[in-house]
Formats: structure tokens, sequence, C-alpha cells
């Protein structure tokens, strides 16, 4: 119980929004989440959306931005919002904005600088959900995973390698293809180094060829992207269609890669979750 120290806590949409930290085995630092659990918390063990954020974000991003709260209260749902990288003076980081703090790709860095700290896969996969599970009301075998750009990388990737953790899956814009991306090479090669059959571990759209998601996969792009070459979406649509995996893509006309995009999609996505997690 000493383990997580509460940094603030506010009433939320009848629920409780906290900002938490911990020290983390995995990355070896201090690390903060969000956490909103919905008053049906009180009660017993609820289940729970997980949220991976992009690019320069960290757990705020999505827990002040997306008001997901709010439909999750009302599906009895928590939502939890890690970091996306580990941070702090002593932890590797780098001028670029897209490589280093605030740019994990949720990835085991296995080449220095990065090793020492940056573990987000086994971060979102095994630490943090243990802890939380330890800590708060959650049901770990009633679990689901979202998230944007990086974030919905994250997500898939863990997602289709983790079904039986996290049981029902989606993404808004996610890093689709990272094997062929600039938003994955060059981060691949400085954490995972040079042997590139390892990177396709994760690569959402190799994965739905290899092995693919036992439930329905939901994903919002927006048509007015600016980083859309960079998401590489056309190489994930045409790997769901081949492999006949069960999925929603959705190109949204008009939507960019913003909040207000994943603010305007993220009921449908919370309704997706709670559907697929009601009875597990």
């Amino acid at each position: 119980m000493n383990r997580v120290k509460t940094l603030v806590e506010h009433r939320c949409f009848g629920g409780t929004q906290g900002v938490y930290s911990h020290q983390s085995e995995c990355c070896r630092c201090e690390m903060t989440f969000g956490l909103f659990l919905p008053d049906a918390a009180k009660d017993g063990r609820v289940p729970s959306l997980w949220f991976l954020s992009g690019l320069t974000c960290t757990h705020e991003n999505a827990m002040i931005k997306t008001g997901a709260q709010y439909w999750a209260s009302r599906h009895g749902m928590a939502l939890v919002f890690p970091d996306t990288s580990p941070r702090g003076e002593d932890v590797a980081d780098h001028s670029d904005y897209d490589l280093g703090q605030g740019a994990g790709f949720y990835v085991n860095a296995t080449e220095t600088p990065w090793s020492g700290h940056f573990r987000m896969w086994d971060y979102v996969s095994e630490e943090l959900p243990a802890l939380l599970a330890d800590r708060f009301p959650l049901d770990p075998g009633s679990q689901g995973i979202t998230g944007h750009s990086m974030g919905g990388h994250g997500a898939l990737t863990i997602g289709m390698t983790f079904p039986d953790r996290f049981r029902s899956l989606s993404a808004f814009a996610p890093i689709a293809n990272p094997t062929q991306s600039d938003w994955g090479r060059k981060q691949f090669k400085a954490y995972l180094g040079g042997n590139e059959d390892a990177w396709k571990a994760h690569d959402a759209s190799h994965l739905v060829a290899r092995h693919g998601y036992p439930g329905k996969i939901l994903i919002d792009q927006g048509s007015k992207d600016p980083f859309i070459d960079l998401l590489c979406p056309k190489a994930l649509e045409t790997a769901l269609a081949a492999s006949r995996q069960e999925a929603g893509f959705h190109h949204r006309s008009g939507y960019d890669h913003s909040y207000f995009f994943v603010m305007s999609f993220i009921p449908g996505h919370i309704q997706h979750h709670a559907a697929a997690l009601k009875g597990s």
C-alpha cells in the first residue's frame, strides 16, 4: 500500500480522478500515472480501460483533454493514464522530440544509453497492472487498452501480444507500420538495435498478419491528419482485410490528429470496450 503516493485527487463525473506516483522497478525511476475511479468502485472491483498517449505527452494529456471520465463513469469503468516514458535527471534523453523522454514507444530498450530505464513494454503490460490490482479495486481479468498515435501503436502491439490481459482493443490514429516509417525506424534502431526482424514484434501491421486478435479491433483515423504519411494507416487496413481480422476501421472526414479528434470519438471507443468487458 505504501508503494503508491497520492499526488492529488479530484471529484469528477461522479467518481474520483487521481494522480499517483511510485518507484518503478522496470523503469528504475519514479513514475507518475493518472487513474479515474467511478463510484461503482466503492462496491467492488471494476473493469478498466488503459489509455496510452503519444509523442511528447505525459499522463496528463488524455486525462485532461478527452472528457473520457464522463463516459467511463456511465459504464462503471476505471481509466488508467500511464506516462509515455521514464523521466528524471538520470534518465537518458535526446534533443529530438521523438526520441528519449516523452517518446518511449512502448518497447523494452536493449541498446545504450536507453536500456537502463526505457522498459515501457514491461511497465504497461506487467508492472503497473499488478500494482493497480493490488492497490485499487480494479478487476485484473477485465481490462481493455486504447491509445493515440504512438500510444495507439503501443495499444495495438501490447493488446495483440497479451489478449488474455487486455480483452478489448482500439486505437486513435495509431502509428500502424513503424518498421516502414520514420516514426518507428529511427526509434527502433536506437532502442532495439539494427536487427529489423526484432522490430516486427512491435509493428501492428505485422502482428495482424502473424496472429491477429481474438476480438474486434476498433480504429479511428482522421482524413486531415497532417502526420498520415508517418502513421501508415493503409498498411494496417490492408493487413486487417487480408487476415480477415474482425475490425471497424473508420476514416473520419475532416478530422486531424489533435485531441479534438480523440474527444469526438472517445464515446464510441468506451462503448466498444464496455461491451467487450461486460462479460469478461
